[in-house]
């Protein structure tokens, strides 16, 4: 009996760990893999029994997976990060979250017959969209504008409010019924509010004390944080049962925009471990549905999905963008963007093997329907999101701006320049004052390690199609380039030059294996050389050329100005790159460096 246990263990890390790669390389969602993967060993070739291997342990460790990866999405949320149109955002997880759920409770109640109870705890479950398959969504469409962002930021915050609802609901059904008027309901859901709250502030705070005065050492950091959100999961339900998952939000939400306490080791570590959690429900909770229970979806349960797309999510994204800045085209993009995704599968099994246990009717179908709800919405959106971006002319097939590895002095200097000439820009750093110093100076910026497995998904790359290696680290910019490859293409990844002109035309033929980026600028353009350059007076600036300048007239004239991206007339933004030097025409304009002055060097 120990070794099926163990075997089944093995089946399950080694499906979830080759689906997300397989899903990587086939830049497919990872979430169809995983619940193919689930079925397939699970109804189809009997190979998993989660029932049997977890036993009651089973949705303690849903449960507490789910809170870990809403207080790593918590962690991710920096208040300035938020789009200008927050507004939108607002009214998406309050009102959109409202009319979604009351019209999805009247579908499942009317078209598919469920009773009264059923339907809204359905409604409720399928207010969540799913966070975890946007971002490489958004990723391929690439949004033009703030568009981007609201989806993005909806998809996060909409996962604990849905939660909420749905344990209020529920709670509701198994005290004895929907009959009592709003005032229970109402005192729930404030009471969830306050425990959740209370306990969240008091976890972040708990846990910034022994950050920032280092009562922990750094070893254990990331074992005090976990430990730490299942006492806060605990702390809040034990108070008011569906508040944990609020409350460990929270304190992930708490921890990420204060300024002190260095929280970046456990961001990481949360990243991870939520990559495997991920994995790990995904194919055990697909296991446990029945071949029965496939077999029993009808053409009504298809005919519900269409509704909620193509009727339930645009009335409620109508409703929720009146009077806002956003374009009808923007509109209709957000309204064709809500997969659902991991917490609606969780939530969904935890409440229906509650309701089950007490004999509620229609429990058996609610996670069958809940997955296909699921699947379906992952595939259509899948499938359409960049040909409707594209025939809404929101998506940009040719992005020019550019991601600045480095927020450094000159680093910002520079990229204002490329601001200037009207391309979005975006830097990354781990530095948290060169990041407030750049969007002091209204730059977009992010705070991060950009080797962080994860942190891709949190970067708005909307406009993005360049990518230049900044820092003074030659293995982070290696590293980086080879990473942000998969993203972009192999012409678009630019780093500094690490070593002197020779070795590195000696090792350009590495790049051919992806091993790092192509040489930036010129050839002895180090992180050291335009350092030095700055520091002593060189500046960055735009050049209107003619028709008789040259690069060896820039070069050669006083003041001398090195080239470093080119604005072609076409509209076209390139980096000047030492394998591809280009040769200036009539009507460009270059950014340049001014260097200093020679007399100074002397």
């Amino acid at each position: 009996m120990n070794e099926i246990l163990f075997n089944e263990i093995i089946i399950i890390l080694l499906l979830g760990v080759g689906a997300q790669w397989l899903a990587w390389r086939l830049r497919i969602p990872s979430i169809l893999l995983l619940l193919a993967s689930g079925l397939l060993a699970g109804p189809v070739l009997g190979l998993l029994h989660p029932d049997r291997l977890l036993g009651d342990l089973l949705f303690p460790f849903v449960s507490i997976s789910v809170a870990v990866i809403l207080y790593e999405g918590g962690l991710s949320l920096r208040f300035a990060d938020l789009p200008k149109l927050g507004g939108v955002v607002r009214n998406l997880v309050t009102v959109g979250a409202f009319v979604t759920w009351l019209s999805i409770a009247a579908t499942a109640r009317y078209l598919l017959g469920e009773s009264l109870p059923m339907a809204l705890l359905i409604g409720a479950i399928l207010t969540v969209t799913g966070p975890t398959v946007i971002g490489p969504l958004l990723r391929a469409v690439r949004p033009r504008g703030e568009v981007g962002s609201v989806v993005r930021w909806e998809g996060i915050l909409i996962d604990p409010i849905g939660v909420a609802l749905s344990v209020l609901v529920f709670e509701r059904i198994v005290s004895g019924g929907l009959d009592a008027g709003l005032a229970d309901p109402t005192m729930g859901l404030v009471r969830t509010v306050v425990a959740g709250s209370l306990s969240g502030l008091a976890g972040a705070g708990l846990l910034y004390v022994l950050v920032r005065y280092e009562l922990v050492p750094d070893f254990l950091e990331n074992a005090v944080s976990l430990g730490l959100v299942v006492a806060v999961l605990y702390a809040a339900d034990h108070f008011q049962e569906g508040s944990g998952l609020l409350a460990v939000t929270l304190m992930g939400v708490v921890l990420a925009n204060q300024k002190r306490a260095p929280v970046r080791r456990i961001v990481e570590f949360k990243e991870n471990l939520r990559l495997l959690l991920i994995s790990t429900l995904f194919i055990l909770l697909s296991a446990r549905i029945s071949i029965g229970d496939v077999l029993a979806l009808t053409w009504r349960d298809a005919l519900f999905v269409a509704v909620l797309i193509v009727v339930i999510r645009p009335l409620a994204v109508w409703i929720s963008t009146l009077g806002s800045e956003l374009s009808w085209r923007d509109k209709v993009f957000v309204a064709w963007m809500a997969p659902r995704g991991i917490v609606a599968a969780a939530i969904s099994s935890v409440f229906a093997f509650a309701l089950a246990g007490q004999g509620i009717e229609g429990a058996d179908r609610l996670v069958p329907l809940v997955f296909f709800v699921i699947l379906a919405t992952v595939v259509v959106y899948g499938l359409t999101a960049l040909p409707l971006a594209r025939a809404l002319r929101i998506s940009e097939s040719d992005p020019q701006g550019v991601l600045f590895i480095g927020a450094h002095g000159w680093a910002r200097a520079l990229a204002k320049q490329v601001n200037r000439l009207g391309f979005s820009v975006l830097l990354v750093d781990r530095n948290q004052q060169n990041v407030r110093r750049a969007r002091r100076v209204t730059l977009e910026a992010h705070e991060g390690d950009i080797l962080t497995e994860n942190l891709v998904e949190e970067l708005n790359l909307d406009g993005i199609g360049h990518v230049v290696a900044l820092t003074a680290n030659d293995e982070v910019n290696t590293l980086a380039c080879v990473r942000f490859t998969a993203l972009f293409s192999d012409r678009r990844v630019y780093q500094l030059v690490p070593v002197a002109s020779e070795t590195a035309q000696r090792e350009q033929p590495l790049r051919r294996h992806g091993f790092h980026g192509r040489w930036v600028f010129y050839d002895n353009c180090t992180f050291d050389s335009l350092a030095e350059a700055y520091a002593n007076g060189g500046r960055f600036e735009t050049v209107e050329l003619s028709a008789d300048d040259s690069v060896e007239k820039l070069l050669a004239g006083e003041p001398r100005r090195q080239p470093l991206f080119v604005h072609r007339s076409n509209g076209k933004l390139i980096p000047v790159a030492c394998d591809d030097y280009p040769a200036p025409r009539d009507g460009e304009t270059w950014v340049c460096l001014r260097m200093p002055d020679r007399s100074a060097d002397q």
